[in-house]
């Protein structure tokens, strides 16, 4: 029985409860409720980011979110979502999951799902979609904590994660014959303990979701359509914004920009020509938790094959894409800000050499299932080259090793990645949320007082167990479009929060003690929602939206400037910029808004 076990680490600014750790000088972690893993404050705000991307009264996200959330929670604990790499920390675990679930529900809302049906029946499936991603989101890795962690109580018991949560004081270490392609393949082992009966029963009647959820637990993600796609660009700006890179460049980079096309050239050069964990030279190593890659020899080849492809706009020299590589997340910058690190490679063999390399998270470059395995020996970074003034040593331990014979050495330790003085003000601004105060549901909370419109035709029904989505959310498909409508269809998309107000992104906002209305862009939602307008449109020879936006100024329900103008420009300030938005005031804000809230603090009239 091995005896060397994870030390615990304390997280950056997770605020974990002090009645967490017990018995620290054995090495022993007291497992703690959902309530208290769930009570810092950073959680706190990403389930409320959680809860505004959902359609839900709390008494519904109660059910479909928040306790999922719970049992996720209770079954992970403290363990860092990785050794070495990503949220190497205690509790980064929960952490990266609800990281991943705020991240993904953010895509969503850019899609209409499911692609190529009609929009009656994508209405009606929307919230499952939704509750959907977010149970691919947050059960795509939780397959580590069954095949990745030795974990064993006080008294040498073994515990896995099949028996439930945790129930005494508990110790871990990582296992160095970990399989990372078994990730995907033993989350079928749990993700029966976080979702329950109902959910499955409910997420059963769309068959296309429950195709594509089930290719996502198993790790298929190739087959997993667009749902594969949300939960792997979630999971890619979790890890960006962990290491310090750019979490929106990571989920929304698009085809022809200059990063995604360094990005692709570096996936073909690996599968095609790089030669990978040789016994002596080698273009890169692969270890468990990074790809190291020799950077004068990345860069020549990287530069050779982009521009052989008729690609513009490549830097001229090694800095120059060095510093594109890491400004983008895709290299991982050393302790001192540099793209460059220095290390020596050691094989099984005995042959050993210093280089100079880039170093990359393998999760960029391959898929679940499609990782090679990783080198047996040692890439051991120079630590001494580091400057003066560098600041705390690189996140990643002196020694990155596969070698499971080299296990027994010393002790297995998590260390944490460097993270900002912040570290979860940059998650907040790519949420583009205000942060608010999760205030647990009750039994007989709803989201507002006011009755809701009833439901369109719908495909199919959720079990009496779960609470009846579509009977409070949805925005009824028979009404002709109209200006009256279109105000109806705001009001009712703001109570039930399918619109969201005062976000960096939003068609609604509070200015000047009364509602503000996006243009054209809330025209356009309502157009995009309402494909009957483009008959009537087309009949008065204007665009969609243009033709939503004369029938609201027919209603005479906004305020015009004194010079006459309808249209109304704030200036839009934020952290880094400023731009300007145009839209209409509304006369009344009840119109919209039983409470008004208050004025957005980041727009002001011009």
């Amino acid at each position: 029985m091995l005896t060397l076990f994870q030390r615990k680490k304390t997280p950056p600014s997770t605020g974990t409860s002090s009645s967490g750790p017990a018995d620290a000088s054995k090495g022993l972690t007291r497992p703690q409720s959902a309530a208290a893993l769930l009570a810092t404050p950073r959680r706190q705000k990403l389930l409320e980011h959680i809860w505004q991307r959902t359609s839900l009264s709390r008494r519904q996200f109660a059910t479909l979110y928040l306790a999922p959330l719970e049992r996720y929670a209770e079954l992970v604990q403290q363990f860092p979502a990785s050794e070495a790499h990503h949220h190497a920390y205690p509790g980064g675990m929960l952490d990266h999951g609800m990281e991943i679930v705020a991240y993904a529900l953010k895509l969503r809302q850019s899609h209409l799902l499911p692609a190529g049906t009609t929009p009656e029946a994508q209405a009606a499936q929307a919230e499952a979609w939704t509750a959907g991603t977010a149970y691919a989101a947050l059960l795509h890795d939780i397959g580590k904590i069954t095949v990745d962690l030795h974990v064993e109580y006080a008294d040498g018991t073994i515990w896995h994660p099949w028996h439930g949560p945790l129930q005494r004081p508990y110790r871990f270490r990582y296992r160095q014959e970990r399989e990372y392609r078994l990730h995907g393949a033993a989350t079928g082992l749990l993700y029966a303990r976080v979702l329950d009966p109902n959910i499955f029963d409910w997420l059963s009647l769309y068959p296309d979701l429950w195709s594509a959820l089930l290719f996502v637990l198993a790790g298929q993600y190739e087959h997993a359509g667009t749902l594969g796609e949300l939960v792997v660009q979630a999971d890619q700006a979790s890890v960006a914004h962990e290491l310090g890179g750019d979490p929106a460049k990571a989920m929304a980079a698009p085809k022809h920009a200059l990063q995604r096309k360094l990005l692709d050239g570096l996936r073909f050069l690996l599968r095609e020509e790089f030669k990978l964990n040789q016994p002596q030279a080698s273009d890169g190593w692969l270890t468990q938790d990074a790809l190291w890659l020799v950077s004068k020899t990345v860069s020549d080849k990287l530069r050779a094959h982009l521009l052989s492809q008729g690609i513009e706009g490549i830097p001229s020299n090694n800095t120059a894409v060095f510093n594109v590589l890491q400004d983008h997340g895709i290299v991982q910058p050393t302790g001192d800000g540099k793209a460059i690190w220095k290390a020596t490679v050691t094989s099984d063999a005995g042959w050993s050499h210093s280089f100079t390399f880039l170093k990359l998270a393998p999760a960029l470059i391959w898929d679940a299932g499609e990782r090679p395995a990783p080198f047996a020996g040692t890439v051991r970074i120079e630590q001494d080259e580091a400057s003066p003034e560098a600041g705390p040593p690189p996140a990643t331990p002196t020694t990155v090793t596969a070698d499971a014979a080299a296990v027994d050495a010393a002790p297995v330790t998590v260390t944490p990645d460097i993270v900002p003085a912040d570290p979860f003000s940059g998650l907040l601004e790519m949420l583009d949320e205000p942060p608010m105060s999760f205030a647990p549901p009750s039994p007989n909370t709803s989201a507002g007082t006011e009755p809701l419109a009833p439901p369109p035709l719908a495909a199919a029904t959720a079990p009496a167990d779960v609470p009846s989505i579509a009977s409070e959310v949805m925005v009824p498909s028979t009404i002709e479009p109209s200006g009256e409508h279109f105000i109806a269809w705001l009001r009712h998309g703001i109570h039930t929060r399918k619109l969201i107000i005062n976000d960096a992104k939003a068609l609604v906002h509070t200015v000047a003690d009364t509602a503000y209305l996006v243009s054209p862009g809330v025209f356009q939602r309502y157009a995009q929602e309402h494909p009957m307008v483009a008959k009537q449109a087309k009949e008065a020879e204007l665009a969609d939206w243009q033709w939503v936006q004369k029938r609201f100024e027919r209603l005479q329900v906004h305020r015009k400037q004194p010079n006459g103008l309808n249209i109304w420009t704030c200036e839009v300030t934020g952290p880094r910029k400023s731009r300007r938005l145009h839209g209409y005031l509304l006369s009344d804000p009840e119109r919209l808004f039983s409470d008004v809230p208050p004025n957005n603090p980041y727009l002001q009239l011009m």
